[in-house]
């Protein structure tokens, strides 16, 4: 017997389920667990890139995730590729944190495409270029060397020019 997927009216998945602070699933009625992102959580631009660098700082990239991809899916066209992108780096350091050097290495390289390709006026001081080379220099280190070294502040981001 399989147990029904928590899904909204509409038949979309929700977020229930608690999760670790690598975003990874625990088991059901879990009482332990990070807190979660709220499915229908609306940030501004700016909210959500202060919200999301909080969590990268915090060692939290999955949330981090969690906060970009309600950016991507509340954006109109044409930001929605921009906040897509960034989502996908998240999730890219979360494959990292979790010991998963071939997911980290794709889903950096696919993030970084997709934000290499933005074309536009950068919302929420978003710094592109610094994170175009933050997210090529981890991929190729990860894929020369693995995982072993890497630290805290590898899998980080500055999500913001002029951020440390």
């Amino acid at each position: 017997m399989t147990t029904p997927r928590d899904r909204d009216a509409a038949g979309r998945a929700r977020n229930a389920r608690p999760r670790d602070a690598s975003g990874r699933p625990l088991p059901r009625g879990a009482a332990e667990g990070v807190e979660r992102v709220p499915d229908d959580l609306v940030l501004t631009p700016d909210e959500a890139v202060t919200r999301a660098q909080e969590l990268l700082d915090a060692g939290r990239p999955f949330t981090a995730h969690e906060v970009l991809e309600g950016a991507w899916k509340a954006a109109d066209e044409p930001d929605r590729e921009l906040w897509r992108a960034l989502a996908q780096l998240a999730v890219g350091l979360t494959h990292a944190q979790r010991g998963n050097a071939r997911g980290a290495v794709a889903l950096l390289d696919r993030g970084a495409g997709n934000l290499a390709r933005w074309v536009g006026p950068v919302p929420a001081g978003l710094d592109v270029r610094g994170l175009l080379a933050h997210a090529d220099a981890l991929a190729r280190r990860i894929e020369r060397d693995g995982l072993a070294g890497i630290t805290e502040r590898d899998l980080s981001l500055h999500l913001r020019e002029g951020a440390v």
